[in-house]
């Protein structure tokens, strides 16, 4: 299997509802969107909803963190790059950019850890080999890509010394 690297299959539009009083997206439904490329990303890493209906196995998110880095505005094109960081046995590390599509700038980024969870025991569970192959063919050909500088930022106010 030929995993796409980056993976570029997802986009959307900035719905009325995303839209706010201050004019632009509101901060919530950033995630609702990259929330969204996930589910695509997951499908086509093959641990999206049809594993879970399949397997009953599923990904919880452990951690993630936004940058907000220019607005996007209601009925905006958005378009979603997906890197595949990192993976084990049990957790997925990747990070999405959200651009304008038309315009090409950097929107948004979000980082996520997920881990792979029995649905029946909820607690976590190694994947099957097989998914873990997947992974690792996709991880494969992700490592050579440049990562995005926001991979593994900190927060925090900078001060000058």
């Amino acid at each position: 299997m030929t995993f796409p690297a980056p993976y570029r299959e997802y986009a959307c539009n900035v719905r009325p509802e995303w839209f706010y009083y201050n004019g632009h997206m509101n901060v919530a439904f950033y995630m609702a969107a990259f929330d969204e490329a996930t589910d695509a990303f997951y499908e086509a890493l093959g641990v999206g909803l049809s594993y879970k209906n399949a397997t009953n196995c599923s990904t919880f998110t452990l951690e993630g963190h936004i940058t907000y880095d220019q607005e996007v505005m209601e009925g905006d094109p958005l378009r979603f790059t997906t890197y595949l960081l990192d993976c084990d046995a049990k957790r997925i590390h990747y990070i999405h950019e959200m651009h304008h599509a038309e315009k090409g700038y950097l929107a948004a980024t979000n980082e996520l850890i997920g881990i792979h969870i029995d649905m029946d025991a909820r607690r976590s569970k190694d994947m099957p080999a097989d998914m873990q192959a997947r992974l690792q063919a996709a991880l494969k050909a992700h490592a050579p890509i440049p990562k995005p500088p926001q991979v593994g930022r900190v927060i925090g106010i900078r001060r000058k010394s």
